[in-house]
């Protein structure tokens, strides 16, 4: 067999490099919906391509610790069946979800002042929201595409 035919040959990865290649497909998908946010809407300044990357890096990380702590308080909330802990975790997951919005953006501003500014109503929460929500159906996409091809 030749070098190039081996190539396309099935290979079993590692969990190592299967984060690796989530968490870096993920943060790509970020910069680019960062970039075209920044480049199409005008509520979206950005001010060069590397801080770009440095906020899709911290959104990924972010994101990700949110949804690691969104699902640590549900196991919690899930001991029990009752409607009361269901209204919980529901409750529960609203909050944190809804609620890391405000301290994502906080941090974001803390880390890029000047460099990357959401504007518009509420001081830019609805369009920083707007673009998470457009990075997470971005890569909830490509995950569902990548698994359909398996």
């Amino acid at each position: 067999m030749s070098a190039s035919t081996e190539s396309y040959e099935p290979k079993t990865i590692s969990r190592k490099q299967e984060l690796f290649l989530r968490y870096f497909t993920f943060t790509l998908i970020d910069l680019v919906v960062l970039s075209f946010f920044a480049e199409y809407w005008d509520k979206v300044t950005i001010t060069s391509f590397g801080i770009a990357f440095l906020a899709a890096v911290v959104l990924q990380v972010l994101l990700k610790l949110t949804l690691a702590l969104e699902h640590r308080v549900a196991e919690f909330f899930q001991t029990e069946a009752s409607f009361k802990m269901k209204f919980y975790r529901i409750l529960s997951a609203y909050s944190i979800l809804f609620g890391s919005k405000f301290v994502i953006l906080g941090i974001l501003q803390l880390m890029f002042a000047k460099e990357i500014i959401f504007s518009g109503i509420w001081h830019g929460v609805i369009t920083f929201i707007i673009v998470v929500v457009t990075i997470l159906l971005a890569e909830y996409i490509i995950a569902r595409l990548y698994r359909s091809l398996a």
